[in-house]
Parts: structure tokens; C-alpha cells; sequence
């Protein structure tokens, strides 16, 4: 079998989202005071209350050993058990921010996070887009609509509702306008995709 990041794994021609693959964040291990010399550590991922996915970690000097196994599609399982590099950064106010260098053959870009197929790599090896990429424009419109709706403490769906108390009637009335403006753009642009895509929508 290849090195790291070989084979075609890394090259697939559609795009999965970050939300599809676990992942391994180093800010959150850092945070956790995980990344202690010699230390060592068992992580996991849950869906729903059950535990779908396990790794053990092996802290080194400046790196961290993943020990897991993983099969692909029913496939043998198989035994992984690699180094991944840290770097670390100065933050401007002081002390630093720790970094994963991608372990994949020829990347070593410096990430926060790692994401996981057969072996975990950046999101760039693994041709991860963001969920925010695969949305059409009607669905950006109304996630923003719905954000605003959220500031407001008004219900999805619901008319508009009173001002929240506190609140500036000027920002009030700046947050209403974005709201109809984004809900106008999100539901045209509703009628526009699936008529394009089904053909004229029935009355």
C-alpha cells in the first residue's frame, strides 16, 4: 500500500461537505490542556447519545500519534498508526495558537482542524466544501432571513412580530427591512430554481 494520501481517495470529482466527515480540532485538545509531552488520550464521536467512532492519541514533541482502525464500504478493517506534526504560531496578544500540519503526501498545510476518511487529512485533500458552498441562493437568502428572525426572537415562518424590548427602533427597523428584503429575494428565488428544475409550477 502507498504512503499517506495516496491512491485516488484524494481525488474524487464530487465535493462532500465538513459536516460528512468527523473531525479533529487541535484548538479544542489545546483548550483542554490535551497536548501535554508524553501524555495520552482516547477521543470519540457520538451521534444521537451513542458512540460512533473512537481514536486514541499519543502526544510527542511538537506532533501527536493517531492509533485507530478504520474500513472502507464492509472492507477489512485496517490498523492506522502515524504521526502528525504541530506548528505553533504567536498570537498578538500574547502566548500562541497551535496548529495540525496536514499530514497528506506533499500538503503539510497548517490547519485547526482535520477531517477523517481512511486516514484524517485537511480539508483540502480530502476536496471537502464548506455546507455553505452547496447552498443555492434561495437557501443563503433565507438562512440570513432566519438569522435576523432569531436577533428579533421571532419564530421561522411566523408574520413579523413586535419589537424586542431594548431594542433601538432605528435597528429595529434596519432588521425588518433586511428581513423582508432577504425573505422577497429567498422566496423568488424559490419559484425561479424549481421552475427552472421541474418545469412551471402549478398555481
Amino acid at each position: 500500500m502507498g504512503g499517506i494520501g495516496s491512491g485516488r481517495h484524494w481525488h474524487w470529482d464530487a465535493k462532500s461537505t465538513t459536516t460528512d466527515y468527523r473531525r479533529l480540532d487541535v484548538r479544542r485538545w489545546a483548550r483542554d490542556g490535551l497536548l501535554k509531552a508524553n501524555a495520552a488520550f482516547g477521543w470519540q464521536w457520538s451521534r444521537e447519545g451513542d458512540v460512533v467512532g473512537s481514536i486514541r492519541v499519543a502526544v510527542e514533541c511538537e506532533a501527536v500519534r493517531l492509533i485507530y482502525r478504520s474500513r472502507d464500504h464492509g472492507a477489512d478493517w485496517q490498523d492506522w498508526n502515524y504521526r502528525v506534526w504541530l506548528d505553533r504560531t504567536p498570537c498578538n496578544l500574547g502566548g500562541e495558537r497551535v496548529w495540525f500540519l496536514c499530514p497528506a503526501r506533499g500538503c503539510r498545510r497548517r490547519v485547526a482542524l482535520l477531517y477523517g476518511g481512511e486516514i484524517f487529512a485537511c480539508r483540502h485533500c480530502h476536496n471537502l466544501a464548506y455546507p455553505s458552498q452547496r447552498e443555492h441562493g434561495f437557501q443563503r437568502m433565507q438562512r440570513r432571513a432566519d438569522t435576523i428572525r432569531c436577533k428579533l426572537g421571532w419564530e421561522h415562518g411566523d408574520d413579523f412580530g413586535a419589537k424586542p424590548k431594548g431594542m433601538h427602533w432605528r435597528t429595529f427597523n434596519r432588521l425588518v427591512a433586511e428581513l423582508d428584503n432577504f425573505e422577497g429575494c429567498s422566496n423568488s428565488g424559490f419559484i425561479e430554481y424549481f421552475g427552472q428544475r421541474f418545469g412551471n409550477l402549478p398555481v
